[in-house]
């Protein structure tokens, strides 16, 4: 893969090199991604705030060992296909100001740091044909099924996983400011700034040389109670002996009690579900002081599931 120096690039950051405008999925993109580097949307993983992956299973996918194969969910694909319209909006909020993709990237000195931000943000300062050579902000785009975790539009209040994404992008390309525009339920647009801080983008820094030094020396982290912990020791094994494998006797304990609080746990979410549901009738959702608790969706008329607003994730 060529790596394009930024300094005799048209668009360039202050600390980033340009590797190329890659395509989601292609090798080229996976090849920038993987092995001894940490990007943007892993850094959240390293240091144990990601929703959606795991210390673990990244340490595997580093390692060059099997880990799942990635899904495309509706809520990435919506979040994909909507990204352009979100970003328009931002352009057409700002005027003066150019949203352009911005490619994937690696820091100068640290080559294992990467990013690949939504949007460099240049000032236009004549005609819209006429941008400025630098950089001077950066623009993420985000979609969302509810706005639980996100503050009012203009403040810094947006989920810890994305504030570390953002700040590991600013700490790669060398860049002081990320705009975050958010579209919510669809219609819900709302903006967000957040502002490099370099004691926290040390904090990360030194958490993701921590951890790639770990998958050097081979040191695997523990087994977590994380689905993808889960789900990536079940691509470890490739086919099956028929041999038995004696376990330690806690872990015997741990499994058998496991279960029986399972069981038990299963019937007391199945009574309290149906407390709540008895309570909503016909309404939409149950609230408790302000907080929507769950919501009921309906199929010709009768209820067809009763889910918790807490285990909605955000769209990429």
């Amino acid at each position: 893969m060529s790596l394009t120096d930024t300094t005799s690039h048209p668009y360039s950051a202050p600390e980033g090199i340009l590797i190329g405008h890659l395509t989601p999925g292609t090798a080229a993109w996976e090849e920038a991604r993987t092995g001894l580097t940490i990007t943007a949307t892993e850094i959240a993983v390293v240091v144990g705030l990601s929703p959606w992956q795991s210390r673990f299973s990244l340490w595997h996918k580093k390692a060059g060992l099997p880990t799942p194969p990635f899904e495309m969910t509706p809520a990435v694909e919506w979040g994909n296909r909507l990204e352009d319209a979100v970003a328009q909006k931002w352009e057409d909020e700002h005027p003066g100001k150019l949203a352009a993709p911005a490619g994937t990237w690696m820091h100068r000195q640290r080559e294992w740091q990467r990013a690949t931000p939504d949007r460099l943000i240049y000032p236009q300062p004549g005609s819209e044909f006429e941008i400025a050579d630098h950089a001077d902000a950066l623009l993420e785009v985000k979609t969302s099924p509810f706005g639980d975790d996100w503050g009012p539009s203009g403040s810094e209040q947006i989920p810890i996983h994305y504030r570390c994404q953002v700040m590991w992008q600013m700490d790669t390309l060398g860049l002081h400011h990320t705009h975050i525009a958010v579209l919510i339920s669809g219609h819900d647009y709302r903006e967000y700034t957040v502002d490099y801080d370099e004691a926290e983008a040390r904090i990360l820094r030194d958490a993701a040389e921590r951890f790639l030094a770990d998958v050097r020396n081979g040191v695997r982290p523990d087994i977590d109670g994380d689905t993808a912990t889960y789900q990536t020791i079940r691509v470890q094994a490739d086919g099956i002996d028929d041999r038995d494998v004696e376990i330690p006797t806690l872990l015997r304990d741990r499994w058998d009690d496991a279960y029986q609080q399972l069981a038990k746990a299963s019937a007391d979410l199945t009574q309290i579900r149906g407390e709540v549901l008895d309570l909503i009738g016909n309404g939409r959702r149950a609230v408790c002081e302000g907080r929507r608790i769950a919501y009921r969706t309906v199929r010709d008329g009768a209820t067809y599931s009763l889910s918790p607003y807490a285990h909605h994730e955000d769209a990429a």
